[in-house]
């Protein structure tokens, strides 16, 4: 029996050019998403994720390439598509003059899940014990019936997962999900979201400027100007583009300096020094440094300065 991963996101030659753009907004990629996978889609601005990502949700029109998403092909069969994806967009799209259950509801009939009722009460109960499932999975149970108005910015978000999983989607796409959540808000929805993908196996599909988001993700995929600058998984990335390092200190400079430049170490700054492995170890360096040091801190790279160099153009 084969262990290999199935696809449930599959883009190959994807382009999009705007009319009288001179240049492609997404320019020839191609790329796969696995089912139950958390993939991050990263990039600066305009770098063609938006475009990218409203054309996989059928919201926009591709130039040119072949997607396919859990088995249905998006131009032929779109409806099928939406069927199977849920979406939250970075700015909340909740009537306020609604109560929470009453959002869920409305939307719930729009994808032809329940036939809409004016009143709760006149629901089927399958319709019930699903809404009550899924605000319960999200800390929401007790705030179903209360007015939108009085949501504060992460329940609104809390909601708005409830709503887009009222469908059953085998894909959930984020789009700057906690952007304008405080750091207790992002940290509580991302809690939610990932106890929804262990119960229902959803695969998660991000888009974020917030790169400590994404490094949990199994795989993460960088653009820039329309192309896949970067792939992989997140340490794969990060070996890719920057390397460990320590910083080391001495009060006799001038002889750690000298004492570097003895041991061939690749180091930088005039202190405290900036000292890279280069296939070594931290402590194998560290054994053969005689100087007296006052400051040692070993370094890894985070996924946000291993983007950044990238961005940047460099690899240090």
């Amino acid at each position: 029996m084969s262990n290999k991963p199935v696809p449930v996101i599959q883009v190959e030659n994807l382009v999009k050019r705007y009319k009288k753009a001179k240049v492609n907004a997404v320019d020839n990629i191609s790329f796969s998403v696995n089912q139950g996978e958390f993939f991050a889609f990263l990039g600066p601005n305009g770098a063609g994720k938006t475009t990218t990502i409203s054309i996989l949700t059928t919201t926009l029109a591709k130039t040119s390439g072949k997607i396919t998403i859990a088995g249905h092909d998006l131009d032929q069969a779109s409806k099928k598509v939406r069927q199977n994806v849920g979406i939250i967009f970075q700015n909340p799209s909740l009537d306020l003059e609604l109560s929470a259950e009453e959002n869920i509801r409305l939307h719930a009939s729009l994808y032809g899940e329940y036939g809409f009722r004016p009143a709760y009460a006149l629901m089927p109960a399958a319709y019930k014990s699903q809404v009550k499932e899924l605000a319960e999975l999200v800390g929401l149970e007790n705030d179903l019936f209360k007015p939108m108005k009085t949501f504060s910015g992460g329940m609104k978000r809390k909601l708005e997962i409830v709503r887009s999983l009222m469908h059953n989607p085998q894909i959930l796409f984020l789009d700057e999900p906690t952007s304008g959540l405080d750091p207790l808000s992002r940290n509580e929805l991302w809690k939610y979201l990932q106890t929804v993908r262990e119960k229902h196996g959803t695969t998660i599909f991000l888009t974020t400027h917030y790169l400590d988001e994404a490094e949990g993700a199994d795989r993460i995929c960088i653009v820039d100007k329309g192309r896949i600058a970067s792939f992989g998984t997140p340490a794969e990335i990060k070996r890719t583009l920057v390397q460990d390092y320590m910083t080391i200190d001495a009060a006799d400079r001038a002889a750690l300096r000298a004492e570097l430049k003895k041991l061939s170490a690749h180091f930088e700054g005039a202190g405290p020094f900036k000292v890279r492995f280069d296939g070594d170890t931290a402590q194998h360096l560290i054994q053969r440094i005689k100087t007296p040091l006052i400051h040692l801190e070993v370094r890894m790279p985070t996924l946000e300065e291993a983007y950044i160099n990238m961005i940047a153009g460099e690899v240090i």
